[in-house]
């Protein structure tokens, strides 16, 4: 197993405490599933269906989301075959492109990408239990920081139990949707809509380059909603043979994830029509009523909880091993470096990233940090496809040939594929607010200097603790 610790120079000194391999297939499959599907597929679609305007092009839109997302699931399967070690996409960006860009990851994540998330993310399954129990709605933000607490505890306590707890909030949530799909593709509507006061048809779009716009332009939340396998890679060392475990879960997942995003909004177009769904603020609540009334609303609200509350568990146990291998390199606080010699887990890196998650809870400020650095997830995605041509280079080179490993199917080109389709989420979030892009850059900007510390501290502590030169 790699266990790479900054600092444990003495071949003599305790070897430091290393992961636990105790996860198989199943939960390494339920961690790429949990954390891809949060509440995007929930929202997003009525957005598709208003830049689009027509079901086939809603459809092929979610279709093109899906082969992005596969691809990039062999890409990553693939990069995490050749290094199955804790910190996933930091450990691929320092290894073929230096510390720098990978210590800008994980300060990216620290500061706001998981941590907001983690805070946006409560709200929202705070918001929906709240309405689900009939609370106050200014008792969401307690709930929001009780649900933070009560994960990052659960992760603390061992990888197993928060794992188990992800596992059985994504079969809860898959079970939903399954229910959900099922009505809808089976049953005849029994209950009408409200007549909506200000649904306007859509128009589709007229001629060929105004069709690809839209589609560009549809394409920004289909890929966002797709986004988050790339966290499981995170775990590989506490997986049971990850060199294969890994590849395997990351494939089965996105399948799973491609086939469900399919088959939801084939529902919603059935149920809503095209009209319908670009106009509605809450679709899987409308198409569960249209087919199981008010008992199906409630249903499906039980639904998002558990898959926000699934997904919050997930960000909560795979980002925190990003910043313990940050640590265990010498670039961030030496605490969060270790592991708990008894529950095996990153219990300071754990506290640590809870503990921002609710100051930008309580500030109020995660989803205005959140805007401006949403981009920058789809930065280091096309950043990460990229250290596969590196390190498919390196490993040929050290090793006299390619060896048997998990290979992503139609590398290089596939690979560029996915490459270019960051770049576009990227540009595309630039132009739709260039001031966020902006103030997002600035603060990964801000990340430099704060490495050129810890760089330097880590540098000093090396000479230091090597012994003198004798003449």
């Amino acid at each position: 197993m790699y266990t790479h610790h900054f600092g444990a120079m003495d071949i003599h000194a305790p070897q430091p405490v290393g992961y636990a391999a105790r996860l198989g297939l199943f939960s390494g499959t339920m961690l790429v599933v949990g954390g891809i599907i949060g509440s995007g597929i929930f929202l997003s679609p009525s957005v598709v269906a208003q830049r689009v305007g027509t079901a086939p092009l809603t459809l092929a839109a979610w279709g093109i989301g899906a082969v992005v997302a596969i691809i990039g699931g062999f890409v990553y399967a693939e990069l995490g075959a050749r290094r199955p070690q804790a910190g996933g996409t930091y450990v691929y960006l320092r290894e073929a492109f230096g510390t720098l860009p990978a210590f800008l990851y994980g300060w990216a994540l620290f500061l706001i990408m998981a941590t907001g998330a983690i805070a946006a993310v409560a709200m929202t399954g705070a918001s929906y239990l709240a309405t689900l129990l009939g609370m106050a709605p200014e008792s969401a933000r307690a709930i929001a920081i009780t649900l933070i607490v009560i994960l990052t505890l659960l992760n603390v306590l061992g990888v197993n139990i928060g794992a188990t707890t992800g596992n059985v909030l994504t079969v809860l949530k898959l079970s939903a949707i399954a229910i959900l799909v099922v009505a809808a593709l089976i049953m005849a509507p029994a209950h009408a809509l409200p007549a909506a006061t200000a649904v306007t048809p859509l128009v589709p779009p007229p001629g060929g380059t105004a069709t690809v716009v839209a589609m560009g332009a549809a394409l920004v939340p289909v890929l966002f909603s797709f986004g988050g396998w790339q966290q499981t890679n995170a775990v590989a060392e506490e997986l049971r043979d990850p060199a294969r475990t890994l590849p395997r879960a990351l494939i089965l997942g996105v399948l799973i994830v491609a086939a469900t995003y399919l088959l939801v909004n084939l529902a919603y177009l059935r149920a809503l029509g095209v009209d319908g769904l670009a106009a509605s603020s809450a679709p899987a609540a409308d198409t569960m009523f249209v087919y199981l009334g008010p008992a199906g609303r409630t249903l499906i609200t039980c639904g998002i909880v558990a898959s926000t509350i699934g997904f919050l568990g997930m960000v909560i146990l795979m980002s925190a091993r990003v910043y313990q291998a940050m640590a265990a390199d010498g670039l961030f606080f030496q605490s969060m470096a270790a592991l708990h010699p008894t529950t095996r887990t990153p219990v300071v890196a754990l506290v640590a990233q809870g503990a921002v998650a609710l100051a930008l809870l309580l500030t109020g400020t995660y989803g205005q940090l959140l805007d401006y650095v949403v981009f920058a997830d789809w930065i280091f995605f096309g950043a990460t496809a990229a250290t596969l041509f590196v390190l498919r280079a390196r490993d040929a080179q050290r090793h006299g040939g390619e060896s048997s490993l998990t290979k992503a199917p139609g590398h290089p080109f596939t690979t560029l594929i996915f490459i270019a389709a960051a770049m576009y989420v990227v540009v595309g979030s630039i132009i739709s607010n260039p001031g966020n892009a902006a103030r997002g850059a600035a603060l990964l900007v801000l990340g430099v200097p704060v490495y050129l510390y810890w760089n330097a501290r880590r540098t000093a502590l090396r000479n230091a603790s090597r012994p003198p030169a004798t003449s």
